[in-house]
């Protein structure tokens, strides 16, 4: 079916959530996808950072195609093949570089980074009561008094300013950015907000609210923001002050996880160990899938059903992402990520028409001058058979599959010389 065919369908049938580009796409191959014309393109979003692979990786589609033959989904009030070891890898890599914080991690499976948030938002609050109640029967309380604890918890979830935590009322209520609040309130409280890296503020905050918050929720890296890092410095001082009340540490790491930073969760690079990291996109290289993982005894808080999802871990999900997984471990591409990222970023800051580059491993951004008009920059490139992204008026963010080449950043600027005013 041809480009305008499908723009007629959708704007009749489709609710119209996205301004979508007017071009087709119809199959792909690592870096490359091709339209209904046959006109191909270097993928420098890759699916918003979901294509860790590249298009159809030879091992995810044998995975997929052989699962699909076997079983697609069965519903999680039954074992299946494959789940115990994704969890067991998954444990693994949070563990990378560990060596007393080691401890095994329990995943919840989710189908998506909102709704792996969600399940964080809802353990950081389960895990106060839980912890409350366990405080006072421990020092001679009896149950009455361990359920007027439970019930007094701190519940307060501090979220950065800029943050995006998804789309759900919940997750966008901890998401701090009132231009997307706004048309949905009332929104769910319990969600108080405070500057990236400024520790002073994050001091005040805990100085003034400390005996209500039971968590403290992070991405290390702001990717709807616009690709801002945060510092050591601050995620440190996250880290202490969280423990000193008894609080968690919750890192978001839905678009900064999976090698995407170079290691396998971009807390690894500045020097902290979360209670609870959230997980999705470019976990299963493009089937829908999400992960909630916490420490053990974080995750005990937990309990047949507190929590649940119907299509979360399915059979699909769960041999797409373990093929994912082997591939990333297998084929090293850790030294190849923050050498071509570290490439990407050098190659931008050439440019005169770029203010800053900001990033680490294959998740930069470039902000542009008054000049340019990312959003421009993003529709013309089409022509030029490049997949862009703006997260903002003059913010190009570049998210390329982590199969990317040296070569294909230098393609991405000698295009990027003909877009740029």
């Amino acid at each position: 079916m041809s480009l305008e065919q499908q723009q007629e369908l959708e704007s009749a049938f489709v609710m119209h959530t996205f301004g979508r580009k007017p071009v087709e796409l119809v199959r792909g191959r690592g870096m490359t996808v091709e339209d209904d014309q046959g006109g191909t393109y270097l993928d420098f979003i890759g699916g918003i950072g979901v294509i860790s692979l590249g298009h159809c990786h030879p091992a995810v589609v044998e995975a997929v195609r052989t699962q699909a033959e076997r079983l697609m989904h069965v519903s999680n009030y039954y074992y299946i093949e494959g789940r115990g070891e994704l969890a067991q890898q998954l444990s693994d890599l949070l563990n990378h570089g560990a060596s007393s914080d080691a401890t095994p991690w329990q995943s919840f499976f989710a189908n998506s980074g909102a709704e792996a948030n969600e399940c964080a938002i809802k353990l950081a609050r389960l895990h106060a009561r839980k912890h409350a109640a366990a405080g006072i029967l421990a020092a001679g309380g009896d149950d009455l008094a361990a359920e007027a604890a439970a019930a007094t918890a701190p519940r307060i979830i501090v979220t950065l300013d800029r943050s995006f935590h998804g789309r759900t009322m919940a997750t966008l209520a901890a998401t701090a950015q009132p231009a997307k609040q706004e048309a949905f309130q009332p929104l769910p409280d319990g969600f108080a907000h405070t500057p990236l890296n400024d520790v002073e503020a994050l001091e005040a905050l805990f100085a003034q609210q400390g005996d209500d918050i039971c968590a403290v929720m992070v991405e290390c890296v702001q990717g709807e923001g616009g690709v801002h890092p945060c510092t050591t410095e601050f995620l440190q001082a996250a880290r202490r002050l969280t423990q000193e009340r008894g609080a968690l540490l919750i890192c978001d790491e839905v678009q900064t996880g999976i090698f995407r930073c170079g290691t396998p969760f971009a807390f690894q690079k500045l020097g902290i160990m979360p209670d609870v990291v959230t997980i999705a996109k470019g976990v299963a290289s493009g089937m829908p899938t999400g992960m909630c993982a916490a420490r053990s005894d974080v995750a005990a808080s937990y309990g047949p059903g507190d929590h649940g999802s119907t299509f979360g871990g399915s059979c699909l999900a769960v041999a797409a992402a373990r093929a994912t997984l082997h591939t990333l471990a297998d084929e090293g591409f850790s030294d190849r990520i923050e050498q071509v990222g570290a490439y990407l970023r050098a190659r931008l800051a050439e440019f005169p028409q770029v203010e800053e580059v900001r990033g680490l491993g294959l998740m930069v951004a470039a902000d542009l001058d008054d000049a340019n008009d990312a959003n421009d920059v993003v529709a013309r490139a089409l022509d030029e058979g490049l997949l862009l992204n703006a997260t903002g008026p003059h913010t190009l963010r570049f998210l390329p599959p982590l199969v990317c080449q040296k070569s294909d950043i230098d393609v991405l600027v000698e295009r990027l010389r003909r877009l740029l005013r």
